[in-house]
């Protein structure tokens, strides 16, 4: 019985992932941002849908910005024609098509009345919860769109919205009972957890070279500059009270607490003060600059640092890596002191020695063979698994407030998730650095409730759906023809 019911609770893998399952209508809807021309008419056709250049730039912009936010504004034209968005934002536009076509053949229209609502909906054009007009057209002016451009695509993502809507298919009674008893296994357990902290091993220097030359590839040096620098410091830079007064009014709104309040004189006056000095010792940096450029300068200190070392900040690092060896750095602020820098020579990374890389190697093989260990003492644990010395465990269910003895609240519930997404009866779970050794004694279906009858009912619901979506894409991909107009928007 036990056995049959752990085999059964595979159901509970639909409750684990898919909570990460998007719907695929929901990438349907809304496209994206950068220019990328400005030729009216159409670049493509699918089915009877013509895709606008308008609307490839839109999409393009917004896919843009979006990558453009996750490398943290690094991203440029060469890196967007390398990541393919033109091609991920026609792809979209395509997909979008496909289904404006299959919508149009099954007579689903959006009223003038509809659009109006949907856009008087949307927060980015309220103020007090009232649609603004001028937020509005601010909104367009930003994207560079016209009205009737920005309405067309948003009816075109209303439709879609309606025609997946028309599709929207409903979990089956047997389909909820099945996952609910899934979800509402419990299960008495016996276990016992062994921890890679009480594995002791001897490391020997023979083997730990043998593994060093199979990691050793991987186990380079860092790259370092050796660098000339000339430092101007800014603490003897002489500014008056008033001086600083006059400042603070100037920039006050550069001083803010965390809240973003704006912080008095008294307050900033002593950042005011360091910017100041900063701002008044610049012309005296250029000076200096000059005399090093000319071999004059006599407090030069040199040094050898690995990219990223903490007495240079990020700025200051990003453009040292942009030259090339002699080059010159003109002075730039670092804490409250400015440096100028000459590239004398750049060491490029290699492979470590094994003298250079044993501390290192150490700890990885350490831990490799400890596992291994483990693994071992854990795998004839549970083939001579002996219940009476073993911890025995309330009935525990998948949720949130899962505990085990020796556990973690995090690990408990990945060992839990484990548990009931296996069919073994007994068996050996990792979990971190330990292996627990467990064996079911006891199972029972408690009644699905109401709270877990509506998670269930949205899993699957999500799940049917997700799935139907899927599949229809595959239809209208073999239904409905692309022509291209122009080179590089597919593969």
């Amino acid at each position: 019985m036990i056995s049959w019911m752990q085999k059964h609770n595979r159901y509970l893998v639909w409750t684990i992932w898919i909570a990460t399952i998007a719907f695929i209508g929901a990438g349907f809807v809304g496209w994206g941002n950068n220019k990328i021309g400005s030729t009216a008419g159409s670049i493509a056709k699918v089915g009877d849908i013509e895709i606008s250049q308008v609307k490839l730039n839109m999409a393009y912009r917004r896919i843009y910005n979006q990558y453009n936010e996750m490398l943290q504004g690094k991203l440029d034209d060469k890196k967007a024609n390398e990541l393919g968005i033109i091609k991920k934002a026609f792809s979209q536009l395509a997909t979008q098509a496909k289904l404006l076509n299959f919508a149009n053949s099954f007579g689903v229209i959006v009223s003038k009345e509809e659009l109006n609502v949907k856009i008087h909906q949307i927060k980015a054009f309220q103020k007090d919860n009232k649609f603004n007009r001028e937020f509005y057209n601010r909104y367009l002016s930003s994207q560079r769109l016209k009205p009737k451009e920005f309405e067309s695509s948003l009816e075109d993502d209303l439709k879609i919205a309606k025609l997946l809507k028309l599709f929207n298919l409903k979990p089956l009674a047997f389909e909820l009972e099945a996952i609910g008893s899934g979800m509402n296994v419990s299960d008495k357990i016996a276990y016992n957890i062994l921890s890679i902290k009480d594995i002791n091993i001897t490391i020997d220097d023979k083997k730990l070279k043998e593994f060093w030359t199979t990691q050793k590839d991987g186990l380079l040096t860092d790259k370092k500059y050796k660098l000339s620098m000339l430092w101007t410091p800014t603490k003897d830079t002489n500014v008056t009270e008033n001086e600083i007064k006059e400042f603070y009014n100037a920039n006050s709104f550069n001083y803010t607490d965390a809240k973003g309040t704006q912080l008095s004189f008294e307050k900033a006056k002593i950042q005011a003060t360091k910017d100041l000095k900063i701002k008044k010792t610049k012309r005296v940096a250029k000076i200096e600059y000059v005399n090093f450029k000319n071999n004059k300068s006599k407090n030069v200190q040199n040094m050898t640092l690995s990219v990223g070392n903490f007495r240079l900040n990020d700025t200051v690092w990003k453009e040292i890596e942009s030259k090339k060896v002699g080059e010159l750095i003109k002075p730039k602020v670092v804490g409250s002191r400015y440096v100028s820098i000459k590239i004398n020579e750049i060491i490029e990374p290699r492979i470590k020695t094994f003298k250079e890389a044993k501390a290192q190697i150490s700890n990885r093989y350490s831990t490799q063979e400890k596992k291994k260990e483990l693994l071992k003492i854990a795998e004839k644990s549970l083939k001579d698994f002996n219940q009476s010395s073993a911890i025995i465990s309330d009935f525990i269910k998948l949720d949130e407030n899962l505990t085990i003895k020796s556990l973690n609240k995090q690990d408990s519930l990945e060992f839990g998730q484990k548990l009931f997404t296996s069919s073994k009866e007994k068996g050996l779970i990792s979990v971190n650095d330990s292996i627990v050794v467990y064996k079911i004694i006891k199972q029972k279906i408690a009644q699905i409730d109401a709270k877990h009858k509506k998670l269930v009912e949205d899993t699957l619901k999500k799940l049917k759906n997700s799935t139907f979506e899927t599949n229809l894409m595959r239809l209208l991909d073999k239904k409905y023809q692309i022509q291209t107009y122009r080179e590089g928007l597919t593969n």
